[in-house]
């Protein structure tokens, strides 16, 4: 059984005030939750503060992470630097950094080996364009990126592994995937995670489903058999709207 895992994803919001409010409101909606994980992304600002006000209720991730321990990576961020910070996840190949800051599989790989080398477990975001997904590309595309993005990966450490799948075409536009192709995509996902590592260690790991979840459609998506969760985005800035989504049914 796959404890499924919401996330809010932050992206560049916030002040440290307002961080800090946002983290107590969550805290306080999800402290009776016990059957899921509920875990926020803040800015790298104002992660201090968000430990402070969550406490142990909320679990904390950073918005990306380097694969060195240190050196002149100006305006990157170590893993130690995170843990030090109270988190254990940090998200890896988000589109945007895809996008727009031109990160390929290769870069991602070394993020995702530099998490798991030094205790932090990533959340490998994938997922096609627009137009790939409609040239029917959509599978090819996303095996590639699990593969390169994943490539050097030790069973031991594939275990511990997160995927999120957010379609492209999805996000921030206010489009969602149905919940029967967020389905599909997920099962071919948990398939060659299967053949990348082996089929007891793709059962255990988390594939969550971002792309626009809000509180109208995160119970059909959450009711998937092989969706695990949810990265959010917009959602999770409002207390109430996130609230609905950590309480899905």
């Amino acid at each position: 059984m796959r404890r499924p895992l919401i996330a809010g994803n932050w992206k560049m919001h916030l002040t440290i005030p307002a961080a800090r409010a946002l983290a107590a409101a969550v805290a306080k909606a999800a402290e009776n939750v016990a059957d899921r994980d509920v875990l926020i992304a803040p800015p790298f600002t104002s992660l201090p503060a968000v430990r402070e006000a969550a406490g142990n209720r909320l679990l904390l991730a950073g918005q990306n992470v380097c694969w060195e321990e240190q050196g002149a990576f100006t305006g990157e961020i170590a893993p130690g630097m995170l843990k030090e910070l109270g988190c254990t996840m940090a998200i890896v190949g988000h589109s945007e950094r895809r996008q727009l800051f031109g990160e390929t599989n290769s870069l991602i790989n070394r993020r995702v080996a530099g998490a798991l080398k030094f205790g932090l477990i990533p959340i490998l975001c994938i997922g096609e364009t627009l137009a790939e997904r409609e040239a029917g590309t959509t599978f090819a595309v996303l095996e590639t990126q699990l593969k390169q993005g994943l490539a050097g990966i030790t069973l031991t450490a594939a275990a511990q592994l997160v995927v999120a799948y957010e379609p492209v075409w999805a996000i921030g536009t206010g489009r969602t995937a149905t919940a029967a192709q967020a389905q599909e995509v997920h099962a071919y996902l948990r398939q060659t995670l299967a053949a990348l590592f082996e089929k007891n260690i793709a059962g255990q790991m988390r594939i969550l489903y971002g792309g626009s979840v809000n509180p109208a459609n995160v119970d059909e998506l959450m009711r998937q058999a092989d969706v695990d969760g949810a990265l959010v985005g917009g959602a999770a800035l409002k207390v109430e709207s996130f609230e609905r989504i950590i309480h899905f049914q």
